[in-house]
């Protein structure tokens, strides 16, 4: 029996030559589905080598991808290419955050951080005593 091309030989091993941008963000779960992977890179949040691209882009060995993650953005070089969805550790084999990256988002975290204990936040909500005490407050 023998493999045609893009199929895959067995887990976490393809012999794929190319692949879709939406397909790799969905298979390398950046994304929860391939349409969200494609309305994310039509966007424009999504940048191939610093470049604006289009869902059907052919992902190459060695690219850099930048892709939002939550409130910060994620830099990546594309080490390995897979057209089905992996697991979660066989999945970060396919690519390999950047330093930069990664000490950037450690930075905006720390900042963030930073930024809850100017504006803190209570523990609940406050019982009906305590209402009419900040409305009596406000009112001097």
């Amino acid at each position: 029996m023998t493999k045609n091309k893009g199929q895959t030989q067995g887990r976490g091993q393809s012999n794929i030559e190319s692949l879709r941008l939406d397909k790799w963000l969905w298979a390398a779960r950046f994304c929860k589905t391939r349409s969200i992977a494609r309305d994310l890179i039509s966007s424009g949040k999504v940048q191939y080598n610093q470049q604006r691209a289009k869902p059907s882009r052919v992902v190459e060995l060695g690219a850099i991808i930048k892709v939002p993650a939550g409130y910060d953005e994620k830099i990546v070089k594309v080490l390995k290419l897979h057209d089905k969805r992996l697991g979660a550790e066989l999945a970060q084999l396919l690519f390999e955050e950047t330093p930069e990256s990664i000490a950037q988002r450690e930075k905006n975290n720390q900042a963030r951080k930073l930024s809850l204990f100017h504006s803190p936040r209570p523990d609940s909500r406050p019982d009906k005593k305590q209402r009419r005490q900040i409305i009596k407050f406000k009112h001097q």
